[in-house]
């Protein structure tokens, strides 16, 4: 395919894709589950900046982690999920719950409370939650795609009053809505 009037597109790197693709601001989730290989399930999760609606009969919604995540793992094998919307407030659990080679600590000193289906951890303060049963999962080059059913769902009381958290341009900021 060549670009209008005949002009291919420059080529780009991996680099590149990325610099671009920080331009569209995304919000920030915690994706949760319990670790259910082990002989006492553990929590688990990860910092998601990829998560989408899917759809709303039936109600279901998605989300992209990379395809050697050990969250990943833990979901596969549960088959279920919560998505925790974080409020711009909670930034350092956002970047706790990024970095890798930390899954173990995660969960140190964060009081969480089981999601009413699956059992899968709620954070404390998001502004929003869903919990979810795993419908498929499909394997999209280093990502893979998460499709759930949603099974129960919950706004924050004062989620009205608080602000979302979202990740633009590799930064954190926040929405401020002119009403």
């Amino acid at each position: 395919m060549t670009a209008a009037h005949g002009r291919r597109p420059p080529p780009f790197d991996s680099a590149r894709f990325r610099s671009v693709l920080g331009h569209f601001p995304t919000s920030v989730t915690i994706v949760t589950a319990l670790d259910t290989r082990a002989s006492t399930p553990a929590p688990v999760g990860l910092t998601i900046g990829s998560f989408t609606s899917v759809s709303l009969e039936p109600p279901m919604v998605g989300f992209l982690p990379g395809t050697t995540s050990e969250t990943l793992r833990a979901i596969e094998h549960s088959g279920h999920f919560a998505v925790n919307e974080l409020s711009a407030e909670q930034s350092e659990l956002c970047w706790r719950f990024a970095k890798s080679g930390n899954e173990a600590d995660r969960f140190i000193g964060l009081g969480w409370e089981p999601a009413p289906e699956s059992g899968s951890p709620l954070i404390p303060g998001s502004l929003a939650w869903i919990d979810c049963e795993v419908a498929a999962i499909y394997e999209m080059g280093d990502h893979s795609f998460v499709l759930g059913h949603a099974l129960a769902l919950e706004n924050h009381p004062d989620s009205d009053s608080q602000r979302p958290m979202l990740f633009y341009r590799g930064q954190l900021g926040h929405f401020h809505s002119g009403d």
